[in-house]
């Protein structure tokens, strides 16, 4: 414990990156280290990742630990990304947070990797009750606080956003993002794509494909690019706003990966000025995953006492934003 403050530890391994992250309870970000696995071709595999984060575990704790200025025993709570994600790349970091847990005899903590993107946003935004845009690799939705929880107004029905643009930018030969919406710039013709839009959920399946015959057949890679992002992108937008009409949220923020598109950000702050709200910005180093995220979202459930036994701390790869309580939110810890 640093004064009064506590200091918890937090570990993020649900996909390509291995996280770790000291934050204090007066939301001070000591440090916040990570390494990305890079596959040599194609998406993430699984094991590969997870052998990877096993690897580099040890180095990148070490860095945080450094860059904090606190010895590891300073630590006062461990808190570890139970979910979702990929299974292997969980368990690796759920195993390292099981260990250091029981070496310095701290409580720990399981934190839903989705709520932990929210609350860092809100940290460093100075959010308060913003609607919610996740948009990611793996992950499409929109949310917000009501009633105990983050509800889920909109999601993808397939494929996530990021991925979308993700396995275009391969297929392309360009690469992932933010290959796709660099390229896009140099794009001077829109090529038509089908847009699916149902309600206040998304598709993202058809447009991939139809992106992917545009470049077979020719089109220039950056008019593919700029027609592939902005549909994307409008279909977004377009599901956002009717979730701000219907919420009457006075915040929007975007966060995941793909929140850090400038294109993105700017069709937000268009629609935002029509229904006199205004878009929190989130760093981009808190916008990817990260381990400061998962710190800080700990110290939040720690608060209020929600804590796991190390013997029910398995890994839960398919758990929503929804199915879990946030009672932090709006109140003040007890």
């Amino acid at each position: 414990m640093l004064g009064n403050s506590r200091v918890c530890l937090g570990i993020e391994s649900t996909a390509h990156t291995i996280g770790f992250g000291i934050v204090t309870s007066d939301g001070e970000i000591l440090s916040n280290e990570l390494e990305t696995y890079r596959p040599t071709s194609g998406g993430i595999h699984p094991r590969e990742a997870a052998q990877h984060h096993a690897q580099v575990a040890h180095e990148v704790l070490r860095r945080a630990i450094q860059k904090a200025g606190i010895s590891i025993d300073e630590i006062d709570i461990v808190a570890f990304s139970v979910g979702p994600g990929l299974g292997p790349c969980l368990r690796t970091g759920a195993t390292i947070a099981r260990a250091l847990a029981l070496r310095l005899g701290k409580p720990l903590v399981a934190v839903n990797h989705g709520i932990a993107h929210i609350e860092i946003g809100k940290l460093v935004s100075g959010g308060t009750d913003p609607l919610v845009l996740y948009v990611a690799g793996g992950n499409t939705l929109i949310t917000a606080h009501h009633e105990g929880r983050y509800r889920i107004f909109g999601e993808t029905l397939d494929i996530a956003a990021g991925n979308c643009l993700d396995a275009f930018g391969i297929y392309a030969g360009i690469g992932p993002m933010p290959a796709p919406e660099l390229e896009a710039r140099k794009g001077t013709t829109l090529h038509p794509l089908p847009v699916r839009v149902k309600g206040m959920d998304v598709s993202f399946s058809g447009l991939l494909t139809a992106a992917k015959k545009l470049v077979d057949s020719g089109v220039s890679i950056p008019d593919a690019s700029l027609s592939i992002t902005e549909a994307a992108y409008s279909m977004l937008v377009e599901v956002l706003e009717r979730a701000l009409a219907l919420t009457m949220k006075k915040e929007i923020m975007t966060v995941g990966g793909l929140a850090r598109s400038r294109r993105l950000r700017e069709m937000i702050d268009e629609m935002v000025k029509l229904h006199d709200a205004r878009q929190l910005y989130v760093r981009d180093e808190f916008l990817g995953d990260n381990g400061a995220m998962i710190a800080w979202t700990g110290l939040l459930m720690h608060m209020h006492g929600l804590t796991i036994d190390i013997s029910q701390s398995k890994v839960r790869p398919r758990l929503r934003i929804d199915e879990e309580e946030a009672p932090w939110v709006g109140r003040k810890s007890s």
